[in-house]
């Protein structure tokens, strides 16, 4: 799954360079202080800032970490066989639908803020998205030819469609499309395209309205959002061991689908909360590196999988030992490798050349070279 870098993100400087160009739903422009003295100023809790970029929201990184370890669990076996359904799923009872939404609402969240930033920095900066998206698109239709059930090339065909005529839009209608496109999917099928638009809106209004800015400051917010998202859960399961006992079967999957994604609120909330605790050190150990590399993670471990299974022979696609063996391996390695890389460079490998094509300029990778 790709992840916008620009929660953390700030555009190379280079000629393209301009500041003072802000749209008229943007907050204030980006400070010219540098770096250390913004983040001191925000009060941002617990950031990483690097040295070419605004604070990085390490929540974020968080959930993107936990959100790639769920995908591989749920999809290696599909990666496997090389095919995008399983009569019986890898994950079991835990679905393995949980990591879509994440990501999604994740990718809309970095839309939002590359809009901004590109906005105080160029003069025309839907362009830098429009540039972005393509590439993903370029990216997805690639690793399409390894696995079929990739979903960057979905991703980047809804954001076109969506997300970026939807920068033109007051944040109360973003918001409202959300809140409209998200129940419509669950109704009319329980996913897809029309989930991810919605969902990709949300993480947006999410922005415009200064949610995010607040994400690393409040527990209390997302305890109580949790405990909401935890009664809904209960009551979508009562309803759907009803409706199994009497045999109504026409809106079960749309019942479980909600399930599904009152569930993800709660996982999310749930890390969000934990995070505010003595256990963020060990969250952020854990997951930050992944998180931090997601979109180069992702891609490498359908090549990963691809040679497990055909190359070594594992049967991965046929044993389910085999496939959480193997889903282990690949995560412990990634994670080694990320967190060696990120003591020498800014960024993932993927993420540093899907940045330079977004720019057109190349950025700084080595944490040695100044910007």
């Amino acid at each position: 799954m790709p992840r916008e870098e620009l929660p953390h993100e700030s555009p190379p400087k280079g000629p393209t360079g301009h500041r003072g160009h802000r749209l008229p739903h943007d907050g204030p422009a980006v400070s010219p202080d540098p770096p250390q003295t913004a983040a001191l100023a925000s009060g941002r809790p617990q950031t990483a800032v690097p040295s070419s970029g605004r604070p990085r929201i390490i929540a974020l990184d968080v959930l993107r970490g936990f959100a790639l370890c769920e995908i591989l669990l749920a999809n290696i076996q599909l990666m496997a066989t090389g095919t995008s359904a399983l009569v019986v799923q890898p994950m079991g009872d835990w679905d393995p639908w949980l990591g879509l939404p994440i990501f999604s609402l994740l990718f809309g969240i970095g839309f939002a803020l590359l809009l901004d930033s590109a906005a105080s920095r160029v003069p025309r900066p839907r362009l830098v998205l429009l540039r972005r998206l393509g590439v993903l698109l370029a990216i997805g239709l690639a690793h399409m030819l390894l696995w079929p059930g990739e979903i960057l090339t979905d991703y980047a065909v809804v954001g076109i469609l969506v997300l970026l005529p939807s920068t033109w839009l007051p944040r109360w209608a973003m918001a409202g499309l959300a809140a409209t496109l998200i129940p419509a999917a669950l109704f009319f099928g329980g996913g897809g395209p029309l989930l991810i638009a919605g969902l990709f809106l949300l993480g947006a209004a999410l922005v415009r309205y200064g949610v995010i800015e607040q994400i690393e400051r409040s527990t209390r917010g997302p305890l109580l959002l949790g405990l909401l998202f935890a009664a809904g859960l209960a009551s979508a399961l009562w309803v759907q061991a009803g409706m199994r006992a009497v045999g109504a079967t026409t809106y079960l999957s749309s019942m479980s689908s909600l399930a599904d994604l009152l569930l993800v609120g709660v996982y999310v909330c749930g890390l969000l909360v934990l995070l505010r605790t003595p256990l963020r050190p060990v969250l952020q150990f854990v997951f930050a590196p992944l998180g931090r590399m997601a979109l180069t993670n992702y891609l490498t471990a359908t090549l990963l999988v691809l040679v497990a299974s055909h190359l070594l022979g594992l049967p991965i696609g046929q044993s389910l030992t085999a496939a959480y063996w193997t889903a282990g391996a690949i995560l412990t390695t990634q994670w080694l490798f990320c967190t060696l890389w990120l003591r020498r460079y800014r960024q993932g490998p993927i993420e540093w050349l899907w940045r330079w094509a977004t720019w057109a300029y190349r950025p700084p990778l080595s944490r040695a070279r100044t910007s």
